[in-house]
């Protein structure tokens, strides 16, 4: 292999092997940084824009700059300059520098916000003057209570009857309702436990849950009552639950009244087991057995052939068969 080098008389930049053989470099990482370094002194021309020069893709961009800031050459911070511009500062070197070394060296750039930039011919032009010649406002006397002309067509006011008394102004009814408990927050906050379709309640809601689950408990529910009704407005047909923040808050809404102690619901309480179709058409024997004899009637009768069968023949059927 053969080399011929050449020096440039003018506009040539000095370089580390090392930067140009770095290992974990790509070759647009290193185009990047060379073509900013070798900008000239208080140019402020972004990575982005240098990229867009060297003809670097959006994609070969992106990571070339996580090189870059990984191996320390480019290091990056956001601030609030004069006038609440945002802006975000970019120092490149030809050394690695940690974060620390970093930040002082920005701390020592001057910030400039994006009205500083701006080129003379974008700021606006003076406006034109206003006709006429400016007058202040009179500020002696008082209006003509007559003018010469009419200028006004609004009707004449009704006179105006005096105020009666004043009444107290009633309290101020405040929307809120009072701190929760802290049952309601332990509840609210042991709900994504209770089924896989609540693990993603905002945390932002879980103060509003928390003053709903204690207009509740107010009302008379146990934490219990409260979490068997959220269990049964979840949907069990398998449907996912995108919004269970929302969810409870439509299921906590409305308190019902609390039921009384040692009086089951209606609806809680168990209802008699319906006897099998095989069962419903049997009938008990009211005849004399050591146990209840359940037979199937053929018409209204209340005993068991058994017991229909007088006991002669009962007798000798019982001998023919000890005979067998």
């Amino acid at each position: 292999m053969y080399r011929h080098h050449i020096a440039p008389p003018r506009a040539f930049s000095q370089f580390s092997h090392d930067l140009i053989r770095h290992p974990r470099l790509s070759s647009d990482a290193v185009r990047l940084l060379t073509w900013q370094l070798s900008l000239p002194d208080g140019a402020r021309e972004s990575l982005s824009r240098t990229a867009e020069r060297a003809r670097i893709g959006a994609c070969a961009f992106t990571r070339a700059k996580r090189q870059l800031k990984e191996e320390g050459f480019v290091h990056e911070r956001r601030l609030q300059g004069p006038g609440g511009h945002w802006i975000t500062q970019q120092l490149v070197s030809n050394v690695p520098l940690s974060a620390a070394e970093a930040a002082k060296i920005l701390a020592r750039m001057p910030v400039h916000t994006p009205s500083a930039d701006a080129a003379p011919q974008v700021a606006p032009s003076p406006r034109p003057p206003a006709v006429g010649v400016p007058t202040p406002p009179r500020t002696d006397g008082h209006p003509k209570k007559e003018p010469g002309e009419n200028t006004s067509h609004r009707p004449a006011e009704p006179e105006r009857q005096p105020d009666p008394a004043p009444k107290p102004e009633p309290a101020p009814e405040t929307s809120e309702t009072p701190e929760p408990a802290e049952a309601a927050r332990a509840l609210v906050a042991a709900l994504p436990h209770l089924s896989p379709d609540l693990r993603r309640i905002p945390r932002g809601m879980h103060d509003e849950l928390a003053r709903l689950v204690s207009r509740w408990l107010a009302a008379g529910h146990t934490p219990t009552a409260v979490r068997t009704h959220i269990l049964r407005g979840l949907p069990d047909d398998g449907t996912p639950v995108h919004r269970p923040g929302g969810l409870l808050r439509y299921l906590l809404r409305d308190v019902p009244p609390a039921p009384v102690p040692g009086i089951t619901p209606a609806s809680e309480q168990p209802t008699p087991a319906r006897p099998s179709s095989r069962l419903a058409a049997l009938r008990e024997c009211e005849g004399d057995h050591v146990q209840a004899t359940l037979f199937r009637p053929a018409g209204d009768e209340t005993r068991c052939p058994r017991c229909l069968t007088p006991p002669s023949l009962r007798a000798a059927a019982g001998t023919a068969v000890r005979r067998a």
